[in-house]
């Protein structure tokens, strides 16, 4: 079962190291289309209008209690995410940079082109259908092994340390995080709930489904 998987699998085209600075053109394809989808899919989470990421949650939430803007909190969490992975023996690689820039993009791009559904139905499908995305996308980055996002390498990292599952790691740093943005003031909604619950299982099954395909 995919809920259970532990560890992201290693395939022909994943890269020997993190640190890898000349990986194949497939590893690099695969990584930024990887990084694509998931970033359209943040960006359909926000068209959606019910309910931020929960880091985006808490994101807002340290932006109403330190005078900053958003963006200037999501650049320092960033920042303090990544100094954790000193303690978790996570590596920042090619993927780790490219992860903060095409992700970034793809959100403007998608905020852009996309309108939000006029009914509650369509915006909860929406919501839905953005997290598949985001577990899909980082399904196939995550197999790149070219280095995990900020966020992602917390799990990556949890999960080596504690051998529990990548669907449980998850979803605990997720509903740990939009705790944290909620009791900042942070705004919560459906989509910020169902985020929550649904991103653990979504990376197992973008995970699963990755190495169907491949092998």
């Amino acid at each position: 079962m995919f809920l259970q998987i532990k560890k992201i699998p290693e395939l022909s085209w994943s890269s020997s190291s993190p640190r890898n600075l000349n990986p194949s053109f497939k590893t690099l394809f695969l990584l930024c289309l990887g990084l694509i989808i998931f970033g359209l899919g943040e960006g359909l989470l926000i068209i959606s209008t019910i309910g931020a990421s929960p880091w985006n949650v808490f994101h807002q939430g340290l932006a109403l209690n330190l005078d900053l803007s958003v963006g200037t909190c999501a650049f320092l969490v960033s920042l303090i995410v990544l100094f954790l992975w000193f303690f978790l023996d996570e590596k920042i690689g090619m993927g780790t940079i490219l992860n903060v820039i095409i992700i970034s993009i793809m959100i403007d791009v998608t905020i852009f082109f996309f309108k939000a559904p006029e009914l509650w139905i369509g915006q909860f499908l929406l919501c839905f259908i953005s997290v598949l995305m985001v577990g899909l996308g980082s399904g196939i980055y995550l197999i790149a092994r070219l280095g995990p996002g900020p966020r992602d390498g917390l799990m990556t990292g949890f999960q080596k340390k504690t051998d529990f599952s990548i669907a449980t790691i998850r979803v605990t740093i997720e509903i740990f995080v939009v705790l944290c943005g909620w009791s900042l003031g942070g705004t919560v909604g459906a989509g910020t709930l169902l985020y929550a619950l649904g991103i653990g299982p979504a990376v197992a099954f973008g995970l699963y489904v990755v190495k169907r395909i491949s092998s």
